[in-house]
């Protein structure tokens, strides 16, 4: 199964709010590379097709940690498979068609410099990361609350937000700190050297 086909295997299976239909239209249409942009210029996923495979590792990753007992019990934190599947699998979709194909500069073993393909950003829709993620969903479907603050804050302390804000949105919706968690786990342990292998 591809990438892209288990996106939508998950998509389908567990998404079914009003809306759905036409944001994954929305995704698969010619004028959207959702399944074939990178994750990043340089770093995790940063590979044609990292940001779907980002998508699937931040989904995998967050079900985990979900389930863990002591998320259940202790924090008292459950989600619908819904939700999971609309954080997880749609957080990252402020960097769609943000992505243009490059070269850069890297010297090899030897220290002599060559010219090796590579990604730059440009962004046409500069309206921030989390917030633009969610300015773009809610024109397809209507966010829980929960929702909503988990994509938006799903950079965590890594991204240029006033701390308070972030300790605040992780204190009082617990799917943000999660989704954080799944981020990281996915971007830093799965796809930091990843070049298309991920599952």
């Amino acid at each position: 199964m591809t990438a892209k086909e288990h996106f939508y295997s998950i998509y389908t299976e567990q998404i079914k709010r009003e809306g759905a239909d036409k944001l994954l239209d929305y995704l698969a249409s010619p004028g959207c590379d959702f399944f074939t942009a990178p994750a990043s210029t340089r770093f995790h996923g940063a590979y044609e097709g990292g940001l779907c495979e980002h998508s699937l590792n931040v989904y995998a990753c967050l079900k985990d940690y979900l389930a863990r007992p002591r998320v259940k019990e202790i924090y008292g934190l459950g989600c619908s498979e819904e939700s999971i599947a609309i954080a997880a699998l749609l957080h990252d979709v402020c960097k769609i068609n943000c992505y243009k194909p490059s070269f850069r500069n890297v010297k090899d073993e030897h220290g002599v410099w060559q010219r090796v393909p590579s990604y730059e950003y440009e962004d046409q829709l500069p309206y921030g990361h989390g917030e633009k993620s969610v300015y773009i969903l809610s024109g397809f479907l209507r966010l829980t609350r929960e929702e909503a603050f988990a994509i938006r804050f799903h950079m965590g302390f890594s991204g240029t937000e006033d701390v308070r804000l972030v300790s605040d949105a992780f204190a009082q919706f617990p799917l943000a700190f999660a989704l954080h968690t799944a981020d990281m786990e996915a971007s830093v342990f799965l796809e930091k050297n990843a070049k298309g292998t991920s599952k």
